[in-house]
C-alpha cells in the first residue's frame, strides 16, 4: 500500500494527473453471475443485474475462449486521487469527447484508471497530456 496523501483540488489533480499507458490489449466481456473470474489476467469486475462484467487482458481472454464486447487500451492517471475529489472525471472526459475518442473509467482507491478505443491510444494520451499542460499553464498564470 502506498502512503501518499489523497489530492481533492482539481487544479493540483489536473496538473498532477500523469497518464501513463499500461502495456497489452484489454477487453471488457459479460459473463454469467456464476462464472469464475478470478486469477492472472483480470483486471476488474463488475456485478450488474444481467450479469459480471470483466476488464481482462485481450489474450487471456481469447485463451478462455471469451468474446470481448470492448478492446481497450488501459491509461492509469498516476497521481493519487481523492475519491471524494470533484471535477477531475468531468474534465478527462470532456477532453476526450472533444478529440472525439470514447472512455470506459473504472475509479480505484489511489488512481482513475481509463479506457479506450485500442487504436485512440496515442491520439488519448495526448489529449490528457494537452489537458495536464493546460492546467498548469493556467495555474502558472493565476500565481501572483
Amino acid at each position: 500500500m502506498t502512503s501518499t496523501k489523497a489530492i481533492s483540488d482539481l487544479d493540483t489533480l489536473l496538473v498532477s494527473m500523469q497518464p501513463e499507458l499500461q502495456p497489452g490489449v484489454y477487453v471488457f466481456a459479460a459473463l454469467p453471475h456464476d462464472a469464475a473470474a478470478s486469477g492472472a489476467g483480470i483486471v476488474a469486475t463488475v456485478r450488474e443485474r444481467e450479469g459480471l462484467t470483466v476488464v481482462m487482458e485481450e489474450g487471456v481472454a481469447r485463451a478462455a475462449g471469451i468474446e470481448p464486447l470492448f478492446r481497450a487500451a488501459w491509461i492509469t492517471l498516476t497521481v493519487h486521487s481523492d475519491l471524494n475529489a470533484v471535477g477531475l472525471t468531468a474534465a478527462f472526459a470532456r477532453a476526450l469527447g472533444e478529440a472525439n475518442i470514447s472512455c470506459n473509467v473504472i475509479a480505484a482507491a489511489y488512481h482513475d484508471h481509463i479506457f479506450v478505443p485500442v487504436d485512440d491510444a496515442a491520439r488519448a494520451m495526448g489529449a490528457l497530456f494537452d489537458l495536464q499542460r493546460r492546467a498548469g499553464m493556467l495555474a502558472t498564470s493565476s500565481k501572483p
